[in-house]
């Protein structure tokens, strides 16, 4: 490392930059992490207690729903502790845990939405045979592989950012370790790392996007081939709350890991991250709330038993 310091701490410096709204972003973040809690919690408590959402479908949902929830519990109570504190610092292997699972729960996110895509694909290609192709064990078994997928392509991006030397500068410019900021504090870092980081991120949104992607063609040609237009109608409205995720999901995401760096994209890229670390997880139970009927019935029936208790 010749002349160079090394780094055994980065700050986090995120925010630090508008030293104004450091309240107005704390009260703001804090009632956003506040919903996402409430609305995922809502989520799946109905899923829990509604015998009718005991379905496949509603079973990857709720892991979703949890998934997500953890996701925001890497990210979000440190970002308001740094922004109600003056140290603003976290060791390296504080910052490889964070890293590992966020992006491990992100990842994992994606391969459960692929795998709700094949259950839609499932439910309308053979809807006869549904129940024994969607069996509880099977279901369990996509849950674990999108679970154990993920968290191996966190765990090798991990590997090989914390296997770089980090020295002399230490400022993360992001308000968490996420991975370009960290890397290019990196004084060995090459085009090898940045490629091999970027094969496993592409693996995981190009990947599970592909594969979603693939079962909408499939589910497309066979609702097409559905005589009647109220038919085609019902069929695509069981996939359109999924759809939505997908779509938000996917283009704040890929518009982070998947685009070219420069030295300009770092600001952009914390921007998009605030939209993928509270606005999307905080999207998801909106969205199959207020698009799925069948969700607004359990979640006021559960609403109910907590104002009326006396009268379950």
């Amino acid at each position: 490392m010749g002349n160079h310091t090394a780094v055994s701490t980065f700050l986090l410096w995120g925010f630090s930059s508008f030293p104004g709204l450091q309240t107005l972003l704390f009260v703001t973040i804090l009632f956003s992490h506040a919903t996402i809690l409430a609305a995922n919690a809502s989520v799946m408590v109905a899923i829990k207690c509604t015998h009718n959402l005991h379905t496949p479908l509603y079973f990857l949902l709720g892991g979703l729903s949890f998934s997500e929830t953890c996701t925001t519990m890497a990210i979000i109570p440190r970002l308001l502790v740094d922004l109600l504190s003056e140290s603003k610092t976290i060791s390296l292997s504080e910052c490889a845990t964070q890293m590992l699972f966020f992006f491990g729960l992100a990842a994992s996110n994606c391969f459960i939405m692929s795998a709700m895509s094949y259950d839609r694909y499932t439910a309308i290609r053979n809807p006869l045979h549904y129940a024994t192709l969607m069996t509880p064990k099977v279901c369990f078994q996509l849950m674990t592989a999108s679970w154990v997928a993920g968290f191996l392509v966190s765990l090798c991006i991990v590997v090989i950012i914390f296997n770089l030397s980090f020295c002399d500068s230490n400022v993360i410019q992001h308000f968490f370790c996420d991975i370009s900021p960290v890397m290019c504090l990196a004084c060995d870092y090459t085009l090898y790392h940045e490629m091999a980081v970027f094969v496993f991120s592409a693996f995981v949104l190009g990947g599970s996007f592909i594969l979603i992607m693939i079962s909408y063609v499939f589910i497309g040609s066979v609702v097409m081939k559905v005589p009647s237009a109220k038919g085609r109608c019902k069929a695509f409205s069981t996939c359109s709350s999924h759809l939505t995720v997908v779509c938000i999901h996917y283009a704040f995401a890929g518009f982070v890991y998947l685009r070219p760096k420069d030295r300009d994209s770092v600001r952009e890229d914390m921007l998009m991250a605030v939209a993928y670390t509270i606005l999307t997880p905080l999207l998801n139970p909106i969205v199959y709330s207020l698009r799925n009927k069948e969700m607004q019935v359990a979640l006021r029936k559960v609403l109910d038993k907590k104002v009326h208790p006396s009268d379950g």
